[in-house]
């Protein structure tokens, strides 16, 4: 990865439940906002810093899943849909996942994530926004995920600077 270190800020966000909370990275990369947009928006380039999307395109409204350990009555599958696509500056989509009857990992989750690109003058400026976690009961997916989006975002920095 580039020399400047990953900010993870887990904090509040601004929606209508006072104990909703979000994950957000904040990190400049030395890299085109084309070349991050390609490596978010490309189905293959997020396999490789994320996780492979099954049927993903970068469409509003397009339909995708993920496939991670199942829990429980929780079978592992992340529903996905594309909720936002701004070409080289904001894509958004709805995270759902987990189980009602399911207490920690796996349970019932329905979220967002953003990626907003800001060009600046060394680069590009990346924030990675995952919002929507209700607190207590997705308190053990806030934790692990806080931590797997610092890694995730280090891995699309190298998988961006592949491309460029």
């Amino acid at each position: 990865m580039n020399n400047i270190a990953v900010k993870s800020d887990m904090q509040s966000a601004d929606t209508t439940s006072p104990n909703s909370t979000s994950i957000v990275i904040d990190e400049v990369f030395p890299h085109r906002a084309e070349v991050l947009w390609k490596a978010i928006t490309n189905g293959d380039l997020m396999g490789r810093w994320m996780m492979k999307p099954a049927g993903f395109e970068p469409v509003v409204g397009n339909r995708f899943t993920f496939r991670t350990a199942p829990a429980g009555a929780w079978d592992g599958t992340i529903r996905c849909e594309v909720l936002e696509v701004a070409p080289l500056e904001r894509f958004a989509f709805a995270w759902r996942g987990g189980d009602e009857a399911n207490v920690g990992y796996g349970s019932k989750l329905d979220t967002v994530v953003t990626f907003t690109l800001h060009r600046v003058q060394t680069g590009t400026r990346l924030r990675m926004e995952h919002s929507g976690f209700v607190l207590p009961k997705n308190d053990t997916a806030y934790t692990n995920m806080g931590k797997g989006w610092v890694k995730c975002v280090e891995t699309l920095g190298s998988v961006a600077g592949e491309q460029s």
